[in-house]
């Protein structure tokens, strides 16, 4: 069951980051972060008013501070490196901040296999494969350093994430999404603009915020009821979606060598959660 949540939370947030991404490219990728975390906020918001009498106050408000600002910088980053770069490229870079929850929850007692390093290292060599065009000027290094910090950003958010929802997933989730839009509000107040978005786009936004939501939920659980180590490497399989969404709707073509390290990273990341 553990499992299946995982992998879930791996499709559904696969989904969302490809619309993002399209998103993206008609917005500066803070404004789409933005909205779609805005109109989340809301939705959780009505929830967990819903709810409210079933929970206490203990540690999870630091939890989800934390994890809302590692999981905003990854998102700024990500969608960002999504605008510009090939996203069956970027979404492989990022996925492997999986490694960040595994050496943190190694750290905090887990106790995944030896393959587990094996999976690491035949992922860490896919991606620098897959990267090579965009490493060697061909392309362009602004996608893949973009995408290496959302990498680290989603790592911590996962970690955090599981930490907060060892006593409540939700208001974890709650505290998350505050914590982000109250940044974005912040930085809107500053810059005296929400974005050009017009009425017609709200819905399509709603629902990459809700995606996101539910992955994170689907991830929170998962990993509070198993070792995040192992969670965090299912969860880590988003890019399959993205990547698949990318070559139907878009047509988007890689170069072989780049499909040959998407495939390595991928594969790393499956040879871990076995």
């Amino acid at each position: 069951m553990v499992s299946l949540l995982a992998l879930a939370s791996s499709l559904v947030w696969g989904t969302s980051d490809f619309f993002a991404g399209l998103a993206s490219r008609r917005h500066p990728a803070v404004v789409v972060v933005g909205w779609t975390q805005g109109l989340a906020l809301v939705v959780v918001s009505a929830i967990v008013l819903f709810r409210w009498q079933h929970f206490t106050l203990d540690t999870w408000p630091l939890w989800s501070v934390a994890a809302g600002l590692a999981g905003m910088t990854g998102l700024v980053c990500f969608y960002s490196a999504l605008s510009t770069g090939t996203m069956g490229v970027v979404a492989p870079i990022a996925s492997l901040g999986v490694v960040v929850p595994v050496v943190l929850g190694v750290a905090s007692g887990d106790t995944p296999s030896a393959w587990a390093w094996v999976g690491m290292l035949v992922a860490v060599v896919g991606v620098t494969l897959a990267s090579g065009p965009e490493l060697s000027g061909e392309v362009g290094a602004r996608p893949v350093v973009l995408a290496s910090v959302a990498a680290v950003g989603f790592g911590l958010a996962l970690f955090f994430l599981d930490r907060g929802a060892r006593e409540s997933a939700l208001l974890t989730l709650w505290g998350m999404r505050l914590t982000s839009v109250t940044v974005l509000v912040v930085a809107a107040l500053v810059v005296r603009s929400v974005g050009s978005v017009r009425p017609r786009e709200i819905p399509g936004l709603l629902a990459i915020g809700c995606g996101d939501l539910a992955a994170n939920f689907l991830f929170g659980i998962a990993s509070s009821r198993g070792q995040v180590s192992v969670a965090s490497v299912l969860g880590s399989l988003y890019p399959v979606a993205t990547i698949v969404l990318a070559r139907l709707v878009i047509g988007e073509r890689l170069r072989r060598i780049q499909q040959v390290g998407v495939l390595l990273a991928l594969g790393g990341a499956a040879v871990i959660a076995l």
